[in-house]
């Protein structure tokens, strides 16, 4: 399947993974890039530029295929030296960078002047257009569906998608609620080129997280996330898990809350060691997506891929063509 997505990035299918905290590692994005999607390692997931540096080495020594790497630009306490991680990532050959977060305006001229592909996460209309408007190829546009910051106003792709489509120019990738053909399919009748996966990603054999974690999604329905930092105006969509509740009863206190009422329990730290490490599914918070109602099983990257593109294609000539020739013939 050709898409402007799939020539810009020079990729097989339409389905790219995204960058995730602490799981954008080289095991899953090399695995998806040899499945013929996009994999994307996560920069900040490395302590500092130059290992980011190695790891985008040993991605690269797991696939010859296109991979990606993200930065997600965000306020931080300690400052965060966003143009080394760039720098060390053009220096190991990386051509397509996935930004989230603030605006990438300021990274720009040097993304560009290594001649690199720069696809932009957005979570509202208004704000894709801003980043067609300073350079960027292509937008990833996530509805409230999504896990991690759906952003505050509340859009989900049913409506957001043809939304922002029908005013852009540049490819729109659909991020939040794909993780089968059925989804897929209905992105592209959005006005999607390509599709972004990260919670459905974490639910296969490559991907570096424990078992638990994925066997928890698994047996989850679609009910199974849960919205935080709302009264921060910062919302995040989590796994409803035991942290999850508190840090949502704490919130609902009367009173202004401070996050550092949260940070104990939400810290990345935490999610990372007792949780996707450690197996502990209830004692820190993980980011997962509404999609968990739709996963069934923890494939790997090649059988998720090979299994969406095929049943895309039959979904598509046998219920979709069928429909309307169907339609066309009644109404003869």
């Amino acid at each position: 399947m050709k898409t402007r997505i799939t020539e810009l990035l020079g990729i097989e299918h339409p389905i790219i993974q995204g960058g995730m905290q602490w799981v954008g590692r080289a095991e899953l994005a090399s695995a998806v890039s040899n499945a013929g999607g996009l994999g994307t390692l996560t920069s900040l997931t490395q302590p500092d530029p130059e290992a980011l540096y190695r790891e985008i080495q040993r991605c690269r020594e797991m696939t010859d295929k296109p991979f990606a790497v993200n930065l997600t630009i965000l306020p931080t306490i300690k400052p965060v030296p966003y143009d080394e991680y760039l720098q060390a990532a053009i220096d190991g050959g990386v051509k397509i960078f996935e930004t989230a977060g603030r605006s990438p305006e300021p990274f720009l001229p040097l993304l560009k002047a290594a001649g690199a592909k720069v696809v932009h996460k957005c979570t509202s209309v208004r704000h894709a257009l801003k980043a067609e408007s300073i350079g960027c190829d292509a937008v990833s546009v996530d509805g409230f569906e999504c896990a991690g910051h759906p952003g505050e106003d509340d859009i989900t792709n049913l409506v957001l998608l043809p939304a922002a489509a029908a005013r852009l120019t540049i490819p729109m990738i659909a991020s939040g609620g794909i993780g089968n053909a059925q989804s897929m399919v209905a992105a592209f009748a959005l006005g999607a080129e390509a599709v972004n996966m990260g919670t459905r990603f974490v639910a296969t054999q490559e991907a570096p997280v424990h078992a638990n974690v994925k066997q928890a999604m698994v047996e989850a329905d679609e009910r199974a996330t849960a919205l935080i930092f709302r009264s921060l105006r910062n919302t995040a969509r989590v796994f409803n898990n035991d942290i999850a509740k508190r840090v949502i009863e704490i919130e609902s206190r009367d009173g202004e809350t401070e996050f550092s009422d949260l940070q104990p329990l939400v810290a990345g730290a935490r999610g990372r060691e007792q949780v996707l490490e450690g197996g502990n599914i209830q004692d820190g918070i993980w980011w997962a997506g509404q999609v968990v109602g739709l996963i069934n099983d923890v494939p790997t990257c090649e059988e998720l891929i090979s299994r969406m593109m095929t049943e895309a294609e039959d979904l598509v000539e046998q219920r979709l063509l069928k429909l309307l020739s169907r339609q066309n013939i009644e109404a003869a």
